[in-house]
């Protein structure tokens, strides 16, 4: 069994994929092209956004949306202490100071009531993270951001197509902060053969400015005229013309795993210390991961292990506890949530093609443990 096969979607969706790579080859542009930016079209479609732009990387998509806010040196960003390691870092590398903020025990995201007392006259931005599959509070944080006058980057990574009901009206994640920040990584609800991101807006300047900085930097007008330190950053066409094949089932897939995620669920209902993952209320959760918390973590991990089952641990360090991030200061017991999460979160497979033989087999070994 494997964590996630992505040898299954591919032959589910072979004839349609490897046409769609032929027309590339066919076609002769490799860098930018139509394929590109018909997929750039479709994900702002899909997201409701004004624009999209195309990047190598989640990552990217992160640092260049800093980087077009004109956020750098002497300037604070604060974020949730419970995240892939990305989230901090590109704030490091774009020269500002990361402030973590502790999590909402339930959801795994930032909790929106501590943000503001993090707020210092240094700070410029707001980065949620909305982790797992599902949405950060994002009403709180809006608001909170218009009162300091913040800009707010989406981390949305790992939630394409999770939505949020917000005054009424249901919203999907990067399309509520000033940025949206996207990974195409494989493994992703709608993954790439390859790297890839994309960083989505309402703002024209916002989206003139990252097109720019994700080509170093040049000028629209002409390529080798550079007007800014920017850098490499682009979506292959064949990685877009994969990408375009797969968004038309995103979500179909996204309502496959909250199915496999409710069988989970009901499954898991008394067994042992196991606490399923919690959908907030008026949140379209989209399972990237199905994440449970046992104090027990290790040693399940091992037990299913040996008995042929993968599970992951996402994540075993807070951000704050990062070695490459000791010099912020911070210590063990400044956010005993995102510490406990740490020691306790237990990811378990969930994708649209694991059978159903599978999952009953991860959830009778699951139960077995706690016998």
């Amino acid at each position: 069994m494997e964590f996630f096969d992505l040898k299954k979607q591919y032959q589910d969706l072979k004839s349609e994929i490897d046409a769609a790579v032929l027309d590339v080859l066919e076609d002769g542009v490799f860098i930018g092209g139509p394929a590109v930016e018909k997929f750039e079209k479709e994900v702002a479609d899909f997201l409701g956004v004004k624009y999209a732009v195309s990047l190598n990387s989640g990552t990217d998509a992160l640092y260049l949306s800093l980087k077009a806010l004109g956020i750098g040196t002497g300037d604070e960003v604060i974020t949730t202490a419970f995240t892939f390691f990305a989230t901090a870092e590109v704030v490091a590398a774009a020269g500002a100071k990361p402030v973590f903020v502790d999590i909402d025990a339930k959801t795994f995201n930032i909790d929106a009531d501590q943000i503001e007392a993090a707020i210092t006259e240094k700070t410029k931005a707001i980065i949620p993270v909305h982790l797992f599959g599902q949405m950060a509070d994002m009403a709180p944080i809006k608001k909170i951001a218009q009162k300091h006058n913040l800009k707010i980057i989406e981390d949305c990574a790992q939630a394409i197509g999770a939505t949020q009901i917000i005054d009424g009206k249901e919203v999907k994640a990067g399309n509520i902060g000033d940025c949206g920040c996207f990974s195409f990584f494989p493994t992703k609800n709608l993954g790439a053969y390859g790297d890839g991101g994309m960083a989505t807006t309402n703002n024209d300047e916002i989206a003139v400015k990252i097109r720019m900085l994700k080509v170093h930097g040049s000028s629209p007008e002409n390529k080798y005229k550079n007007l800014e330190i920017g850098v490499n950053s682009r979506l292959d066409a064949i990685q877009a013309a994969i990408l375009s094949v797969k968004i038309k089932y995103l979500d179909q897939w996204n309502d496959q795993r909250a199915a496999i995620a409710k069988r989970y669920g009901e499954a898991f209902e008394g067994v042992g210390d196991i606490v399923a993952p919690f959908a907030a209320p008026n949140n379209r959760h989209i399972y990237h991961q199905y994440t449970i918390r046992t104090a027990k973590r290790d040693q399940l991990v091992q037990f299913l292990k040996n008995a042929e089952i993968p599970a992951m641990i996402y994540f075993p360090f807070p951000m704050h506890l990062e070695p490459a991030l000791g010099y912020l200061g911070y210590k063990m017991g400044d956010f005993p949530e995102a510490e406990r999460a740490a020691a306790e979160v237990l990811s378990l497979p969930i994708y649209p093609e694991l059978s159903s033989k599978e999952q009953a087999v991860i959830i009778a070994a699951t139960k077995k443990f706690y016998d």
